[in-house]
């Protein structure tokens, strides 16, 4: 089927605030996810950071969380067919690749283990052998002309958690950066529903 005019325009509607998207997470919009948790450029250093005990079960359950965004990304990689939603998917990974280096080097200088992780559970971490999780099998068992409707679905109901977590604890946070972390983290998973809702997937699942 040819496109029409009026797709054309919708296309270049939804493009626009994608790309301003990219810039504010500071992603290069990479044609696929990266392979690395790490060496991304979102995330400024933070090596130096010690959270307060208080900030310590936000960010622990913020890494299971991100570790969860980047199943669902690998599980994506190479059977999303809209563009927009493939260029969405990576930038997201690659942002949350970065803030989860963030975290992690946070989280061990917090615990005298240097447990990066702060006994997160380890399920989801991408590569692994994740848990039984309704939403990642139905991604998974979605046919290929569903898939993007789905991944729509789940990666949408997946950020909307990480939003509301964040905008729980950001007037509760105790350090800065948490808090300037927590803030981020609302602002871009907000703003990446609001993209989503506008792909022609939105409406079709």
């Amino acid at each position: 089927m040819r496109p029409t005019a009026a797709h054309g325009a919708r296309r270049r509607v939804v493009a626009l605030p994608l790309a301003a998207l990219l810039a504010v997470a500071g992603c290069a919009a990479p044609a696929a996810a990266p392979a690395s948790s790490s060496g991304g450029t979102g995330a400024p250093p933070a090596a130096s950071v010690r959270p307060d005990p208080a900030d310590v079960p936000f960010l622990t359950a913020m890494v299971a969380h991100h570790d969860r965004t980047r199943v669902i990304a690998a599980a994506a990689a190479g059977r999303v067919t809209d563009a927009e939603l493939r260029t969405l998917v990576a930038a997201v990974d690659a942002t949350e690749a970065d803030e989860l280096a963030t975290m992690r080097r946070w989280l061990a200088a917090a615990t005298p283990s240097g447990d990066a992780d702060g006994h997160a559970s380890h399920h989801a971490h991408p590569g692994g052998s994740p848990t039984a999780d309704p939403d990642l099998d139905r991604l998974r068992s979605a046919p290929a002309d569903r898939f993007d409707a789905v991944l729509v679905a789940v990666l949408t109901a997946h950020q909307r958690r990480a939003a509301a977590l964040a905008r729980a604890h950001r007037p509760a946070a105790v350090g800065a950066e948490v808090r300037d972390l927590a803030d981020r983290i609302e602002r871009s998973r907000t703003a990446q529903i609001q993209l989503m809702s506008r792909l022609p997937a939105a409406r079709s699942d």
